[in-house]
């Protein structure tokens, strides 16, 4: 009788293609904790903090740190060049992968870039219909503008709009797509790295929020707000690549 074939063992640092696809229902810890943020976000929304937080870092004459140097050069400027760096980096790890980058699949390279991408286009283009303009021109600062809540849609403000969301903390957030085929695995080390990007952009994020809040370009939950857009539309985008994944799987021959 023969002896049966011998299995190799699977490799180290593998990663599986895709999570089940229970694991990429909304019921998922991910997405549980999608919707606890959620309504974080919203309480901040109905507190009134935010014009709270602005009056305490800005005078009727305006923002103080409107252009100051480290702010508006480094943490402005030089970031958001830095991310294009990144982003052009990512790409070419698309077609060839370094480093970490050869645990993912392909395809899972090809959701991260994809990912990333929705993220900047649907924050891009809700600014392009937002009428909320930013706190610098507020009367209350010096500008000719009335505060008018983000969630009445369609009333202007008497300022230029296009303000909300942040557009600045996006070119970070939305690398929230980077973060899911790790998170998403299920070796515990990778998920380990997967926890420590996603760190990496909450961190980097609330960096660039601020900035921002304290030159008065954005309210705080402007950046809330593209932080929860980014993550949602990197969510949404793992998923269908996890359910396109699971297709390819079962359209192959046995």
């Amino acid at each position: 009788m023969s002896k049966p074939a011998r299995q190799s063992a699977p490799a180290l640092h593998a990663l599986p293609a895709y999570a089940t696809v229970r694991d990429l229902s909304p019921s998922h810890l991910l997405g549980r904790w999608t919707w606890v943020a959620l309504m974080l976000l919203l309480a901040w929304d109905f507190s009134g903090l935010d014009g709270a937080v602005m009056h305490w870092i800005a005078n009727p004459q305006g923002f103080s740190l409107r252009n100051n140097w480290w702010l508006d050069q480094i943490l402005h400027t030089r970031a958001k060049q830095l991310a294009i760096v990144i982003y052009l980096g990512l790409l070419v790890m698309v077609w060839w992968p370094k480093g970490v980058f050869r645990q993912l699949t392909r395809l899972q390279r090809i959701e991260i870039m994809l990912g990333i991408t929705l993220s900047l286009i649907t924050i891009s283009t809700l600014k392009q219909f937002s009428l909320t303009s930013c706190p610098w021109e507020l009367k209350d600062f010096g500008g000719a503008a009335v505060y008018v809540s983000h969630w009445s849609w369609g009333l202007g403000d008497g300022g230029v709009g296009h303000c909300f969301p942040g557009g600045h903390a996006s070119s970070d957030l939305a690398f929230f797509a980077l973060t899911l085929p790790w998170l998403n695995s299920g070796l515990t080390a990778q998920r380990r790295t997967g926890q420590r990007i996603l760190i990496a952009v909450l961190l980097l994020g609330c960096i660039l929020g601020l900035t921002q809040t304290l030159r008065g370009a954005h309210y705080p939950s402007h950046t809330f707000w593209t932080g929860f857009i980014c993550w949602s539309v990197a969510l949404v985008n793992h998923w269908l690549f996890g359910w396109l994944a699971h297709w390819q799987q079962k359209r192959q021959p046995a």
